[in-house]
């Protein structure tokens, strides 16, 4: 038996012990990893891929994963939009996202993107998870996820929000809508959830009452038939939350903010899909638009009757300080890692 002196043991004791609890998942830093525990989400894994220019998913998709980890016990995963040679978080590179693979294991995918134009290989291992009927949630601008623009040959440029086969392109095929328009006066006219009185009943409205959020609603032409309408969009006088509804024919009727589908994947069965228009960081300063979010998620896993009556814990964990949405308004110099525990400038 060889014996160690005291501050030798010791280090290497607490070694073994560090080496012990860092899972090959997160060793990674291009990528962030929230491990899986105890809670209705054990066992079940959620990838999510940020990568828009305008509404700061880059700060809000770390948070909703970590809530999901923390308050509920799923394995989250987040991606980013990145500076090949930094490896700084750049949600202006519309093709670099490390880690698209990490798609394949998941039991969910959650997308904020906005006119992505990944590698083919890259965009095969998403289409791969879409056709395979697994879930799927889209925020903001995931009803225009990409645009082919550099490599139109490309056999995915079919997806490109102004697709003529398929209609649409991804964002109407899958989620059911693409880029129609403003409806609401984007920066001057805030958004308010209406719930859709017939689907009150719904389990991934429990416990939401109050949904606010600084962005504006988004038209919305026509939704497939297999939609299913929660939350509508009521366009409010200003950018508050102590707005009164606008007085409009803009609100009347009102469109669309929060829907889901069970959309037809094969004679067998159908995908369940998930989908806001609401979604800029700010927003998700609304505890109640976090619970639908949450109850969402497990709805699309199939786990609805653990949403409890009250819905699923939304409470905001560490410092949340959203920046305003709007172009080239990004956070620089952040490297995905810095945004596990909340807002880095918080504590900067």
């Amino acid at each position: 038996m060889v014996c160690l002196p005291a501050p030798q043991f010791l280090f290497s004791l607490l070694f073994l012990c560090l080496s012990s609890c860092v899972s090959p998942r997160n060793e990674d830093t291009r990528w962030l990893h929230f491990p899986g525990g105890e809670g209705i989400g054990d066992g079940y894994r959620i990838v999510f891929v940020s990568g828009d220019e305008e509404y700061r998913s880059e700060e809000s998709l770390p948070m909703l994963a970590r809530l999901l980890s923390e308050h509920h016990g799923f394995e989250t995963v987040v991606l980013f939009s990145q500076d090949p040679e930094t490896g700084m978080v750049d949600p202006d590179n519309l093709s670099n996202i490390p880690g698209i693979k990490q798609i394949k294991d998941a039991d969910l995918l959650v997308m904020q993107w906005r006119f992505r134009e990944l590698p083919d290989e890259d965009m095969k291992v998403v289409l791969d998870f879409v056709e395979s009927g697994k879930p799927i949630i889209g925020i903001r601008t995931s009803t225009h996820a990409f645009n082919y623009i550099k490599n139109p040959s490309s056999p995915y440029a079919k997806w490109s929000w102004k697709s003529k086969e398929p209609s649409g392109g991804f964002g109407r095929e899958i989620f059911g809508e693409t880029w129609i328009a403003h409806h609401g006066n984007h920066g001057k006219q805030a958004t308010r959830g209406v719930i859709a009185k017939a689907n009150s009943m719904h389990p991934v409205l429990r416990g939401v009452k109050d949904v606010f959020g600084p962005t504006d609603v988004y038209a919305i032409r026509k939704l497939p038939d297999d939609a299913l309408i929660l939350l509508n969009g009521a366009v409010l006088e200003g950018m508050s939350s102590s707005s009164a509804i606008l007085e409009s024919p803009k609100n009347n009727p009102m469109h669309p903010v929060a829907w889901i589908r069970n959309r037809p994947v094969s004679q067998e069965g159908t995908q369940r899909v998930f989908v806001t228009t609401m979604g800029a960081a700010q927003d998700w300063s609304s505890e109640d638009l976090r619970r639908l979010f949450m109850n969402a998620s497990a709805w699309c896993l199939r786990l609805e009757e653990d949403i409890p009556v009250t819905g699923l814990a939304a409470e905001m964990i560490g410092p949340w300080a959203p920046t305003s949405f709007g172009f080239g308004g990004y956070r620089e110099g952040y490297y995905p890692e810095d945004y596990r525990d909340g807002s880095p400038w918080e504590s900067d």
